[in-house]
């Protein structure tokens, strides 16, 4: 959005509160190997493109991509069997035929309807601000939104098409991207299932950390000031009006317009002060996603029945969902996991001949642990990877080792009860029912990022930066921009 704001004339100041922009998207280095240590899936490029476009910038001058193939590869723990999945509808036909008789001419029809809800959510609502229910429901909209699953939950349609175990995890799993159990995620997000199988899985050029980098050099660009390790301990209200931001150096910045991309929670509850929207009830009663227990793992040698994207899903796929979205939640006893393994496609992000591991156990939000639960947790999801990964050797092979969770996400990201996603997509946190991007009373503060409409992913923060930029500007038209 810094970038957005520049290149229209303002003078911009981003105070960063950690060593670097990007903020989850940011990178760890050890001892040669560079690990991006939050979002790995790269989805949705024209969304990527766009942004590039209205900057009248090209994507490919910053970074190129490449698509996967295949997208990723699953483990299944109940036969030791693996399964690969490609953003090729014929091939992912072909794949569900063998497993359900009848099931490649659903997925065919399935996608097709998806598609169009794709196509309608995108052009008619992700770019469209909210200021009240009769906002996100009017003619138009209704006319073209009739033709969205909204109030249907998205695990009803698919278990509704799709008998098989396997088929119904991996159209399921997209919502955990979303921070939601598919029991709770609401029907439009099947649309997730198109993204997936047609608009396919990418690499950038030397990884995630190219987007924030990329975002970062327009920014300067368009004369952004960049100030790193400067977190914000209050935003400065005057005479009913933002008029800055108290850094917690002591020092003022002063503004006419401030714009927040921390933690929704935080800077209600904590950077406001007595100008806070939201009560603690209301905070209490919002359903978070799921915070993470990652390994970052340098392993000597190659490993050569992992992808670069892999899933190893839980036998009891209801247990696991619950333990972590349950009302007593719980570290999952037998967990679903995911692994990148970028040095599939990227060897410099490893030394020669090691391998670069992104480990990530879904597990809830607020949760409280000791180091030694932690470093005993680790060796358990470990022993997992071994045993139903067939990598046996992998605890002897490890040369560099990092544990991220709940307390970090809290500690770098100021992330509510270390969630490490934000709100998740209910119904009742989606669209005009997420907190809005502009404070009801002080008409120059504004926020962005996953907190905000339209929500998680790194795509659709993008998008968030339009909508904000479009606050700003007090540009009112409902479809994508053309221009900055």
């Amino acid at each position: 959005m810094a970038g957005m704001l520049g290149k229209k004339g303002y003078d911009v100041t981003i105070c960063e509160k950690n060593e670097s922009t990007g903020g989850r998207a940011r990178i760890w280095e050890k001892d040669g190997f560079l690990f991006d240590m939050g979002p790995s899936w790269y989805m949705m490029p024209e969304v990527f493109d766009h942004y590039f476009e209205i900057m009248g910038e090209t994507r490919s001058d910053y970074y190129d991509i490449k698509r996967l193939a295949p997208s990723y590869r699953v483990f299944l723990k109940q036969d030791g069997k693996t399964y690969n999945f490609y953003s090729d509808p014929q091939k992912i036909a072909a794949l569900f035929e063998t497993l359900e008789p009848g099931a490649g001419n659903k997925l065919h029809e399935f996608l097709l309807s998806t598609k169009e809800q794709y196509e309608i959510a995108r052009k008619e609502f992700m770019y469209k601000n909210y200021n009240s229910f009769f906002d996100f429901i009017n003619l138009r909209t209704m006319k073209v939104g009739a033709r969205l699953p909204i109030f249907r939950k998205q695990k009803s349609i698919i278990e509704s098409r799709f008998k098989n175990e396997l088929i119904r995890k991996v159209m399921q799993y997209q919502t955990i991207l979303l921070g939601t159990a598919p029991g709770d995620t609401p029907g439009i997000y099947s649309m997730m299932n198109y993204v997936d199988f047609e608009g396919g899985v990418w690499y950038p050029t030397n990884g995630i950390r190219s987007i924030p980098e990329s975002l970062t050099k327009i920014a300067l660009k368009y004369g952004a000031t960049i100030r790193n390790n400067a977190p914000v301990k209050e935003i400065v209200i005057t005479d009913g009006q933002a008029s800055g931001v108290l850094l917690e150096s002591g020092e003022t910045v002063n503004a006419d317009i401030v714009v927040s991309n921390a933690d929704i929670w935080h800077t209600d509850s904590k950077l406001l002060k007595e100008h806070k929207v939201y009560d603690e009830k209301y905070w209490n009663s919002r359903v978070l996603a799921p915070s993470a227990f990652i390994l970052y793992l340098g392993v000597k040698g190659k490993i050569s029945n992992l992808d670069h994207h892999n899933l190893l899903f839980s036998k009891d796929w209801k247990k696991n969902f619950e333990e972590i979205f349950g009302k007593d939640p719980q570290w999952p006893t037998e967990p679903s996991l995911y692994i990148c393994m970028p040095t599939k496609t990227d060897e410099t992000v490893a030394p020669k001949d090691c391998e670069n591991l992104f480990v990530l156990v879904p597990i809830p939000a607020g949760m409280e642990y000791t180091e030694e639960f932690q470093n005993n947790y680790a060796q358990f999801v470990l022993s997992q990877i071994e045993q139903y990964m067939n990598i046996p050797d992998l605890r002897e092979r490890i040369i560099v080792q990092r544990i991220y969770s709940i307390n970090e996400f809290k500690s770098d990201y100021n992330a509510h009860k270390g969630t490490a996603l934000g709100l998740a997509h209910t119904l009742r946190q989606t669209a005009v029912f997420r907190p809005n991007n502009v404070h009801p009373k002080i008409s120059n503060l504004f926020y962005v990022g996953a907190g905000t409409n339209p929500g998680i992913g790194m795509p659709i923060c993008l998008i968030s930066a339009e909508l904000a930029y479009k606050r700003i500007e007090c540009i009112e038209d409902p479809f994508p921009l053309k221009s900055v």
